[in-house]
C-alpha cells in the first residue's frame, strides 16, 4: 500500500475499533489507538511474511503484542485481513466469542497469550533465539507499551537479547508517555530511554510513531539488517490519537465515549466523503 492507503487503512481501523469497543460496552480504545499506524505498517505495508489461511505458516514472522490491553488495534487487523471473520470484532467481549479483552491463543494469528505486562519481549527473545538454534529464517516483532518499560523483566529480556546477538528481533516501544493512571514520568522515571536501551546493547532508532514515512523506513530493514545486535524502535506517539478529547489524557485509558462524545469521535476519525456510510450506521446503533 502506498502511504495514502495505508493512512485510509488507519482511519477505518480505528472507527471499527471504537465500534467494537462501544457495542460490548468495554475496551481500551486509546491505548489501542496510539499503535495503529504502527501496525498498519507492518501488516499491510509489506514488513511482515504472513499467510491469512494459513496462520501456523512455520514460515511465517512472529508478532507478539506485549502490551495485549491494546489489542483491538490487532483484533481489528486480523479481521481485516481475514485471520477472523470480521462480524467476530462486531461480539467483542461477548460469551462464546473468541475475542477476549486481552489476546489469548485461540485466535488465529495471536501468537501468544499477553495482558500481564512486562512478559512480551522475554518470549519474543525465546522466539528469536530458538529461530537461530533451528537456523530458522523468520523473524520477531514485538510491540511493547512505554510504561512496561518500568518492569524489571524487560530490562532482562534485553540482556538477553543482547548478550545472544538476536538480530532477528525488532523491539517497538509504543512511547506514549502515559500509563494508566498518570503519566510514565510521574510513576517512574524512563528517560532517557533511548540511551538507556543503546547501554543495554540494542541499536535504537527514534521516530515518529503515527509518519509511515518513518515507520516504513525503519520496517523495511525487517531481515535485512547487517547488524547483531537486537533492534528497539522508539516510537513517539499519542494516546488516543484521533480524537482530540481522548489525546494524551490520563482521564480515558478505561472510559467510553457517551452520547455526544460518541458522534464527536466518529466525525473526528472520519475523512470526508471516505466512512460517512459507515459512520452513520454507527451513529444510529450507539445513539444516546
Amino acid at each position: 500500500m502506498d502511504i495514502q492507503a495505508l493512512s485510509q487503512k488507519s482511519s477505518e481501523l480505528r472507527l471499527h475499533i471504537l465500534n467494537a469497543a462501544l457495542k460490548a460496552g468495554k475496551g481500551h480504545v486509546p491505548p489501542a489507538f496510539s499503535w495503529v499506524e504502527i501496525g498498519v505498517a507492518l501488516f499491510y505495508g509489506g514488513h511482515l511474511s504472513f499467510r491469512p489461511s494459513e496462520p501456523k505458516w512455520e514460515g511465517r514472522d512472529r508478532f507478539i503484542l506485549s502490551k495485549g490491553h491494546g489489542c483491538l488495534t490487532l483484533y481489528a487487523i486480523l479481521a481485516d485481513l481475514g485471520f477472523i471473520p470480521k462480524e467476530a470484532l462486531d461480539s467483542f467481549c461477548q460469551p462464546g466469542n473468541v475475542l477476549a479483552g486481552h489476546p489469548d491463543t485461540n485466535i488465529p494469528g495471536v501468537e501468544v497469550i499477553s495482558g500481564s505486562l512486562g512478559h512480551g519481549l522475554g518470549v519474543s527473545a525465546g522466539l528469536a533465539l530458538g529461530a537461530k538454534l533451528n537456523s530458522q529464517s523468520w523473524n520477531v516483532v514485538t510491540v511493547m507499551g512505554d510504561g512496561e518499560c518500568q518492569e524489571g523483566s524487560v530490562w532482562e529480556a534485553a540482556m538477553f537479547a543482547s548478550h545472544h546477538r538476536l538480530d532477528n528481533l525488532v523491539a517497538v516501544i509504543d512511547r506514549n508517555q502515559l500509563g494508566a493512571t498518570s503519566f510514565t514520568e510521574k510513576n517512574l522515571t524512563l528517560e532517557p530511554l533511548e540511551n538507556r536501551w543503546e547501554a543495554f546493547g540494542w541499536d535504537v532508532v527514534s521516530i515518529d510513531g503515527h509518519s509511515f514515512e518513518e515507520l516504513n523506513r525503519v520496517f523495511s530493514s525487517i531481515g535485512h539488517r547487517t547488524s547483531t545486535k537486537p533492534l528497539l524502535v522508539l516510537a513517539e506517539t499519542v494516546k488516543g490519537k484521533g480524537v482530540s478529547f481522548m489525546e494524551s489524557s490520563v482521564d480515558w485509558h478505561h472510559r467510553l465515549p457517551k452520547g455526544d462524545e460518541v458522534k464527536d469521535a466518529l466525525r473526528q476519525l472520519t475523512e470526508p466523503n471516505i466512512h460517512s456510510g459507515l459512520v452513520e450506521s454507527m451513529e444510529m446503533v450507539h445513539d444516546a
